[in-house]
């Protein structure tokens, strides 16, 4: 089974279940909240920066989620590798790391984050939010689709993406959203409700484009097997790639335990 947030979300671009729009929301937003709101999953595979020179370097990557009343919880353990090249740069990126992270929809989110030797994770600052384990492309925040919960939802009517006929969604975060990002534009293919591409605007004006491959469904559950995010006008890329996973995890909250963030 291959799996991928869209956030993240979706991820994430995170993959989630797909259910019947509410009918008191617009039909663009009601699919995604939906779907975030019945995630419960595990996946694997790789993270991958692509430098401008072609140069990769992979790091294994292990992702959880799971909507609790109120909250989603996403756990991610990013690895290395065992070459001294990698592990040096590895040492500079801070990696290994275990990073949980919590969506609340009203902004009320929070990031702890743990490395080797932690006796407890630590609460990262909303400064380092847009930061990621390989820079700003795929940042700690990606790993969620909080968009879907801000204040401003616009639709923008009907758009093609490719071969995919979509549903186009502005979204904006209110006063009490936390995010770096001024807006978010999603193409969710309208058969599915997927997001097949996203425009992440930040707040300083840099265009992150997500682009999602390998769409397939199983056990109800729509996926991408790879997820490709570039800043625009900048050569390189960072992939997240999954290998496999199960849609339907039945994970509980010892899965996202103090415990599980400072195992190694």
């Amino acid at each position: 089974m291959r799996i991928a947030w869209a956030a993240l979300a979706a991820t994430i671009l995170l993959p989630m279940a797909a259910q019947a729009a509410d009918t008191a929301t617009p039909k663009a937003l009601a699919i995604p909240r939906a779907r975030i709101e019945s995630a419960d999953y595990r996946a694997s595979g790789h993270l991958v920066r692509v430098h401008a020179n072609g140069i990769r370097f992979s790091y294994p990557i292990t992702i959880k989620a799971h909507w609790f009343p109120g909250v989603l919880r996403v756990l991610v353990e990013v690895g290395t590798l065992s070459n001294a090249d990698a592990n040096s740069l590895a040492s500079f990126l801070h990696i290994p790391v275990h990073i949980l992270m919590e969506m609340r929809p009203g902004g009320k989110n929070t990031i702890l984050v743990a490395h080797p030797g932690d006796k407890a994770p630590v609460d990262l600052p909303f400064d380092k939010w847009s930061e990621g384990p390989f820079g700003n492309e795929f940042s700690y925040e990606d790993f969620l689709e909080e968009q879907y919960f801000w204040a401003g939802q616009t639709a923008l009517g009907e758009a093609k993406f490719g071969a995919h006929d979509c549903d186009q969604l502005k979204s904006t975060p209110g006063a009490t959203d936390m995010s770096h990002y001024a807006e978010v534009t999603s193409w969710l293919d309208r058969a599915i409700g997927f997001p097949v591409y996203m425009e992440k605007t930040l707040k300083d004006g840099t265009v992150k484009e997500f682009t999602s491959f390998g769409l397939r469904q199983e056990s109800g559950v729509w996926s991408a097997h790879q997820i490709e995010v570039k800043l625009r006008g900048r050569a390189g890329s960072t992939l997240l790639i999954i290998d496999r996973g199960a849609p339907h995890a039945n994970l509980s909250l010892k899965d996202f335990s103090p415990a599980q963030l400072t195992h190694f």
